[in-house]
């Protein structure tokens, strides 16, 4: 699965870049995202998790994705500016995404593969699904929607991440 680092991926800005390149060889927490949704306020646990673990190689890449109830209706720009203003995000993040079904983006073919701590693989259930990556774009933890970014199983996923 290290070939997951170098699927293509667009900026919110619109730069094509790769998983890889844009994670910067660091582990990550990849989660799609959604302005309106009732776990939109996890994106500040989110953005804490990037800065408590940004120094040793970790970050956060969010994925705006507006499958689900039309959540992420914004524009990248809109994304962009509600991020920053209402919860001070520093994290990078992609152009919004599909994330399930026969349009899902490439990355999340692949991600959708993997398995949560109950053995099931498959479509991503809601907004805010987190995938934690190592270093060498191995997958080695799913959690689902309403499991919190800050969750002692998340961080464990992390810590592991930083340690592979």
């Amino acid at each position: 699965m290290s070939d997951l680092l170098d699927l293509p991926v667009t900026t919110l800005a619109g730069e094509p870049t790769t998983l890889g390149a844009l994670t910067a060889g660091r582990a990550a927490l990849v989660v799609n995202v959604a302005s309106r949704c009732g776990l939109t306020p996890q994106y500040a646990q989110l953005e804490e998790l990037h800065e408590e673990y940004a120094a040793r190689g970790f970050t956060v890449l969010g994925v705006p994705c507006n499958q689900f109830a039309g959540q992420e209706p914004g524009t990248a720009e809109e994304i962009s500016t509600f991020c920053s203003a209402t919860y001070g995000i520093t994290f990078p993040m992609t152009e919004k995404l599909e994330v399930n079904g026969d349009d899902a983006a490439p990355l999340y073919r692949r991600l959708t593969e993997v398995p949560d701590a109950a053995g099931e693989a498959g479509p991503v259930q809601w907004n805010f699904e987190k995938f934690v990556i190592d270093a060498q774009g191995q997958v080695v933890g799913r959690f689902r929607p309403r499991t919190e970014p800050t969750a002692p199983e998340v961080r464990a996923a992390v810590e592991a991440a930083l340690a592979g």
